[in-house]
């Protein structure tokens, strides 16, 4: 393995694992979902201004949809996070690649194979046990629906990026977290200021957690295919509901369990067999 590869192995690694830690802090902030998006996009949008500078002034048509998708996104994760338990956020909206495959055929003119057939089933297997979850906890309703919806919005994101020019990845990251700040600044001004404490927990979010994760992420993708960077990545919802866990106490139920561990292994056993087969041959 050369140096150039295992470096960007780590960094993704490093990537998946600071993306992980949203929820637990998402969590231990006392503030609202709205204040939470409000700091988190802020500092994050001021990061990458220092960091991209000008490349974040391209533009084009299809990026403003992937703005369009990437505003829901953020605002339907942390928000169901707040609305029910960490594991039932996380892991519907990492339906979103099921949905991918589901909507690729259709909209990107692949063909859809027996193999992601047969994996968007498997998954919306899965997502079902959330629903079986809701009966003996209906209260988290409302944050499984959101969460669902996350999901929509993180296939239309990771579609409009497939249909984009890379150069136009990140400026929609960045005009994103712009229209997060622009929609939830009502509230956040109608909202407690934060505290010393809560500004530094909203900075890691904003700059550590989205910003430093998606620079790492982005390293790695310079000498890792689609494929393994995906699958490195899968560590982030895996993580996501384990740090809940041992930093806020929050234990996800039996079916959460059992739906997200169905969908996370639906997902990358199909990449795997998905790789192989592409250097193999069918």
């Amino acid at each position: 393995m050369s140096d150039p590869v295992r470096k960007a192995i780590l960094a993704t690694v490093a990537a998946a694992l600071l993306w992980s830690t949203a929820g637990l802090f998402i969590k231990v902030l006392t503030l609202d979902a709205f204040s939470i998006l409000f700091y988190r996009s802020l500092f994050s949008a001021l990061f990458f201004l220092a960091v991209f500078r000008r490349k974040l002034l391209a533009f084009n048509k299809t990026m403003w949809v992937s703005v369009a998708f990437y505003a829901p996104l953020l605002i339907s994760f942390v928000t169901s996070t707040k609305l029910t338990t960490a594991a039932n956020a996380i892991f519907l909206q990492y339906t979103s690649p099921a949905m991918v495959l589901l909507l690729e055929p259709l909209i990107l003119k692949t063909r859809l194979t027996r193999l992601n057939a047969l994996t968007v089933l498997v998954c919306f297997a899965g997502m079902a046990l959330f629903f079986l979850d809701d009966f003996s906890a209906p209260e988290h309703f409302a944050g499984i629906v959101i969460a669902l919806l996350g999901g929509v919005a993180m296939t239309g994101l990771v579609i409009s990026q497939k249909m984009n020019a890379p150069a136009f990845h990140t400026p929609a990251v960045f005009w994103g977290n712009l229209l997060v700040c622009l929609i939830t600044l009502p509230f956040a001004l109608n909202a407690q200021a934060p505290d010393m404490t809560q500004i530094s927990y909203l900075m890691y979010l904003g700059i550590g957690q989205l910003g430093m994760g998606y620079i790492l992420f982005l390293y790695g993708q310079r000498y890792l295919s689609a494929v393994e960077s995906s699958i490195i990545a899968m560590l982030e919802p895996v993580l996501n509901p384990v740090w809940v866990m041992i930093g806020y106490g929050e234990m996800p139920s039996f079916f959460a369990i059992a739906g997200g561990a169905i969908i996370i292994s639906a997902i990358t056993i199909r990449m795997i067999s998905a790789y192989i087969i592409k250097l193999f041959g069918s």
